[in-house]
Order: C-alpha cells, then structure tokens, then sequence
C-alpha cells in the first residue's frame, strides 16, 4: 500500500477510493461468527439497516443528510427522501457501489423500508445500536418491522473502517497538507495579538482557501492560562508575547478529516516552568509516533508518552488519551489510550496527542496525524515543532 509523502500537492485529482467491495466486506461480515468479526458485531445476520450517514457514505459513497441503507440477502437498498433524488443516484453510481435508490417522503420510509425487509424474506435483522435512538427502536420494532427479531450490533462498519485504503490515505494526507500549509500562511498574526477567535477565523478561512471543504472539527486556539483546557473554545482573549498557545485543528478533505496540535508562542515564554513543559511533551510525542507500527498494541503507545511525562513529573497532569483513529470521522476507532483492547494495523490512521496542563498558567499539547505502514509508520501532519 502507498503512503502519500510529505510533500503533497493540494489540487488536481485524487485516486479512487475502493467503494464497491465495501458492502461485500460487510455482509461477509454480517454472516462470520461473532469471534471472526472486528468490532462487537452479533452474526450471522440475514439483513442490516444502516442509520449511520458515515457508514452510508463509506459503504455507497452517498453524502447526504438523510438516508437507510438496507444490505439485504441479495440486494442492496438506499431508502432517501425527494431532495437528494438526484445525488445519490450520481454518488452512488461515481462510488461504483452495488446500491438502489428508493426515493419517497418521509411519511412513506416506514412503509416502503418495512417492505424491503419482508420481500428479502429477512427475520433477523441488525440495528447499529450507536445510531439509533431508543424511539426510533421502538418504531422499528412495533410499526416498521412487526414479527421481526432486531439484533443491536455494535461497529461492524467501524470494523471496516479502520484500516484504510489508497484512496483513503490520499485524502487524509491532503487534508493534512492542507492544515500545515495553513499554519504556515497564518502564525506571524500571532505577531499582532489578535484575539483567540480571530485567529481562529484566520486559520479556518485560509484552509478553505487552499481547498478544505472546512474545518475537520471547531478550530481550538488556547492562549494563556486558556492553553490549561484542553478543549478550550476560542474567545476575545487577546493573545500576548510570552504566553503559550494550543493550535488544536485540522482540515476536511472529501469527507476525510486531518488533525494537528502545535503550541506556539511569540517572544521567549515567560514561565520557565512551562519552557521545561514543552520539551518533554515534545520529547513523549516524538516517543509515541516512534512507537506507532503494525502489531503494537494501542495502550503500549500511551505507556511510552505518559511515561516521559510521568518521569518528568507531570504524570497527573496528563489529562486525557494518547490519541484515537481518524478518517471520516474526526474521533474513529482505534482507540490509543491506556484502556484501549486495540491493535494497530497496516492502513490504521491514529493521533498522538500528548499534552500537560497546568491550571491558572497554560498547558502544552503536540499532536500528529499518523498512518501505520509495513515499514513502520508515516507522519502526515508535518508542520515544524520549533516555536515562534
């Protein structure tokens, strides 16, 4: 499998994703036993209605708003309403996806969704229990599928999803690229104080501009004592010479997301304590992304950064996870923290994510986007560590 290089071009074509194997995978999937599926899938199943709109976008290449995807014994059905007619025939059909289109208003989809499932003949039939609501459950069981047995089932697509193809890598990597590019085009108006928020306008503005479709997930700019909360949400803080600052985003590219975190500041830092802080988080996310290959357990990857952390003495204030999958989902399987049961794999694209805070002063958060190769790991985020 090819892994993008560094050094990535931020227009002209992107190479096709492998769509059309995708609902196979699935179904063979749907029909293992529980032990041979990644995930906590409950197989075999004779059909599966898909409500998750990410899963349906992966399976069929559909990106509307509003869609069920039934993989029945033989067939495959996207039920939409009258707005998305159109696009999810072209979609679909550009995906190369083995789907139908049943097109009908929303008053109708009970009925023509509970006759897809009694004309497959179907009696067992899964929900994706992390999409569903308890209402919609109810509706399903007592009015759509009447007599029908509903299992739950728990990432039998997110199974799929975690190690990604060439096509995948491709788009990850351009919306990594895309994220350094943008740091690099926006971080001298940290020169000119700006608040938190304009900043943040300005980073998401100029990422639009090189060609994301918008940010991955809210842009995060953390200044000063902010910098001590990890999701601190951009203010009308003036952002001051000497403080730190958590960039904490990433750009959205064809649907597949990028993530990046650099600390930064202008001038020296005026707390020498925190100077201490940021070479040995630099030095644990070094640590981690050297730790990242095929076979290596998820949580082996959080000992090795909480344990530069921890011997440094800023164990406890290493508040939250290692890192976590990315890919359409900006928070995807694998899990990388110490309570995680994953393995990662060729093809996975994880975080690294260490930080330290330090409540009232600031806090110090270094994070890459990395894809796991045969030969080890590659780094798709690449913007210089080094502060202002």
């Amino acid at each position: 499998m090819s892994i993008p290089s560094a050094d990535v071009a931020l227009d002209g074509p992107l190479p096709a994703m492998d769509v059309a194997g995708r609902i196979d995978r699935l179904r063979a999937a749907m029909l293992a036993e529980p032990e041979d599926v990644e995930g906590d899938g409950v197989s075999p199943l004779e059909a599966l209605v898909v409500t998750s709109l990410t899963n349906i976008r992966y399976l069929t290449g559909f990106a509307g708003s509003a869609g069920l995807l039934f993989v029945l014994g033989e067939r495959n059905v996207l039920v939409t309403d009258g707005r998305y007619a159109e696009q999810s025939v072209e979609q679909i059909a550009a995906a190369g996806a083995d789907v139908t289109v049943e097109v009908a208003p929303a008053a109708r989809q009970a009925e023509v969704c509970a006759g897809l499932v009694r004309g497959a003949g179907a009696a067992r039939v899964g929900l994706e229990a992390a999409h569903v609501s308890w209402a919609r459950q109810q509706a399903m069981a007592t009015k759509w599928f009447p007599g029908v047995e509903l299992v739950a089932t728990l990432g039998l697509v997110e199974g799929l999803r975690r190690a990604k193809d060439a096509g995948e890598l491709a788009r990850v990597a351009r919306a990594a690229a895309i994220a350094d590019r943008a740091l690099a085009s926006v971080v001298d108006q940290l020169e000119e104080g700006p608040t938190e928020a304009a900043f943040g306008l300005a980073l998401d503005t100029e990422m639009r501009r090189l060609g994301a479709a918008g940010p991955s997930f809210e842009t995060i700019v953390a200044s000063g004592p902010n910098a001590a909360k990890p999701h601190h949400r951009p203010s009308g803080r003036r952002i001051g010479a000497g403080e730190p600052v958590v960039l904490d985003f990433g750009a959205l590219c064809d649907g597949y997301c990028s993530d990046i975190t650099r600390t930064v500041w202008v001038g020296e830092l005026a707390d020498p304590e925190l100077a201490e802080v940021v070479r040995v988080v630099t030095e644990a996310q070094a640590a981690g992304v050297a730790a990242v290959a095929d076979g290596v357990a998820c949580a082996e990857v959080d000992r090795v950064c909480r344990e530069v952390i921890g011997s440094a003495g800023w164990g406890e204030q290493f508040v939250h996870g290692t890192g976590h999958g990315v890919g359409l989902d900006i928070h995807e399987a694998p899990s990388v923290a110490a309570t995680s049961t994953d393995t990662l794999a060729i093809g996975h694209v994880v975080t690294v994510e260490p930080g330290v805070y330090l409540p009232g002063r600031g806090g110090v958060r270094v994070e890459d986007t990395v894809a796991v190769t045969a030969t080890g790991r590659t780094p798709l985020t690449n913007a210089p560590k080094e502060h202002r």
